[in-house]
């Protein structure tokens, strides 16, 4: 279908491709990975056209509609959410116009040549009006929209009312009603619940025929749908048959392979250089050399790619607390509404939280998980009960809002070190680069940095801290797959509590040993890990 040969691409001084090379297969479902930076938004604009390649050539099949979902939503104003989803088909609607204006001129009269002209025309419009999907347009637009969190009740809303992470919800419902022929989605679970993920991963597998290039920080989300993976690094494109886990293997059989093959290289390098050295100024072995310095020069030398090192930082013990760290008494919460009543949020919890414990805690969206999280961090009261720390608990809350309070004057660096004063200047490093932040990155202005990057300073100077009760309300958002690797391996190891909100089904089943899922107000308590309760909550459902 889009065939790229020989792409070459470079921003400024920073060459991202050099005679790269793929292609987009009808039906196939691939995923795109590589490291930030690496070119994998670049890859998108070509592909779409916004973007022009400095050599090479991109070629794509007639009549190829191609959907792309970016980050960037535009401008959203003037209509209602199915308005906005819908105005995304208008081509395919006025096609539909354009067949019924072809039936009412059937029934006039007119000549042989001019009906077979228009009989030949009509026949492809409807030929493309129904590979478009255009006889249940708005039906599909209206379970688009549904499927990602937007229901009936709120088809008609306008759009500028809803909040930015909404509008990425309305924009992916208009690329994906489109049912293009190529489907390019950059990060679409983003702004996603775990039910609209669930949702768009369903849809995805049943409901969608074309070609999918993706990509995606959530691991199981990549894993369950691409059976290919295209990755960007090193100026190159390279090709992997399978899904996300098995590219990992195969990636670092390769990696290994070339090691060992650049290692051998340089040994025989050696050997024949160190020969050349020694015998260039004898004249009885003047034609060996030669012929050994002609042999060195045709050698393709193998060239080992830069690696992202990741630094394993051994963080210091946490107090410890006492065996019961938390312990609920009939909590409830409500929030007052401009009509002096009051909307109930979640009412009767009671439990214990022990020492050790890591808990995720689950439910729709809107069930009240992140007020819960509040509540357990004593940042808002509870409307009822009470919540009473355990002896000695040192609770570090984290949230999305966590982010306004840093100092966007101070470096990453500076930011770090204010968590732990008193330690040495190769421990703040090591914190710093176990977060990813490496070389000149530590002293980037906390204002110049990505909601990711701001997140793992947030999350380094939490985890830098005395702390022992960790409450975390989506601590993956805005976090790529290295990162959620990085914060996952110190969760891992970390002694403490955590508590925590996340969207993530490969963090929480890697992490979780006991689940909490808030339901209708009330709170349901799984004492096992998260495939566990989806095990349990599933036979519940079925009952």
């Amino acid at each position: 279908m889009i065939h790229l040969t020989n792409i070459s691409k470079q921003h400024g001084s920073q060459i991202l491709l050099s005679a790269a090379s793929f292609q987009i297969l009808a039906g196939v479902r691939s995923g795109l990975v590589g490291p930030n930076g690496a070119g994998k938004s670049t890859l998108f604009r070509l592909i779409t056209g916004e973007e022009v390649a400095d050599g090479g050539e991109i070629s794509c099949a007639k009549h190829t509609v191609i959907g792309y979902f970016s980050q960037e939503t535009g401008e959203m104003a003037g209509r209602s959410a199915l308005e906005e989803t819908m105005s995304a088909v208008a081509q395919v609607m006025a096609l539909g116009r354009e067949i019924e204006e072809m039936e009412a001129a059937m029934a006039t009269p007119m000549g042989d040549d001019a009906l077979a002209a228009l009989l030949e025309r009509y026949g492809d419009a409807q030929q493309e009006f129904e590979h478009r999907g255009g006889y249940d347009l708005e039906t599909r637009a209206q379970t688009v929209l549904t499927g990602l969190g937007i229901g009936p009740d709120d088809y008609l809303r306008p759009v500028k009312s809803f909040s930015g992470g909404w509008k990425m919800r309305i924009a992916l419902a208009k690329i994906l009603t489109i049912n293009p022929d190529v489907l390019l989605l950059d990060e679409p679970t983003n702004h996603l619940d775990i039910e609209s993920i669930l949702w768009l991963e369903e849809w995805l597998k049943k409901e969608f025929k074309g070609a999918l290039l993706m990509t995606s920080h959530d691991r199981t989300f990549m894993n369950s749908l691409v059976s290919r993976i295209i990755e960007v690094a090193d100026k190159t494109i390279t090709t992997y048959s399978g899904n996300y886990d098995f590219y990992l293997r195969e990636r670092d059989i390769r990696r290994d392979q070339l090691v060992a093959s650049y290692r051998r290289q340089q040994e025989m390098l050696a050997k024949e250089e160190e020969f050349i050295a020694r015998f260039a100024a004898r004249a009885s072995h003047a034609s060996q050399v030669q012929s050994r310095i002609k042999k060195i020069d045709k050698i393709q030398r193998i060239e080992l790619p830069a690696e992202q090192k990741v630094i394993r930082f051994a963080f210091a013990e946490p107090p410890r607390s006492g065996d019961d760290v938390v312990a609920m008494d009939n909590l409830a919460k409500s929030w007052p509404l401009a009509d002096h009543s009051e909307k109930k949020v979640f009412s009767g919890i009671s439990g214990m939280i022990r020492r050790g414990d890591k808990i995720a805690v689950v439910g729709v969206n809107g069930a009240g998980k992140s007020t819960f999280l509040k509540v357990l961090a004593g940042r808002t009261e509870p409307s009822r009960g009470r919540v009473s720390l355990g002896a000695n608990v040192a609770v570090g809350y984290f949230s999305q809002h966590s982010m306004d309070i840093l100092d966007g004057g101070q470096t990453v660096f500076n930011t770090v070190q204010n968590a732990m004063p008193q330690a040495h200047i190769g421990t703040i490093r090591n914190l710093c680069a176990a977060f990813l932040f490496q070389g000149d990155d530590i002293d980037k202005r906390i204002s110049n940095l990505s909601g990711g990057e701001k997140s793992r300073v947030v999350l380094a100077t939490l985890l830098a801290q005395p702390l022992n009760l960790l409450i975390l309300d989506e601590p993956t958002n805005h976090l790529d797959l290295l990162s959620r690797e990085v914060l996952l391996a110190a969760l891992q190891k970390f002694s403490g509590t955590v508590v925590l909100v996340s969207h993530d089904r490969h963090f929480l089943r890697s992490l979780v040993d006991h689940v909490m899922e808030i339901d209708h107000g009330a709170m349901h308590l799984y004492g096992g890990n998260y495939d566990y309760y989806l095990q349990k909550s599933a036979q519940l459902g079925d009952h």
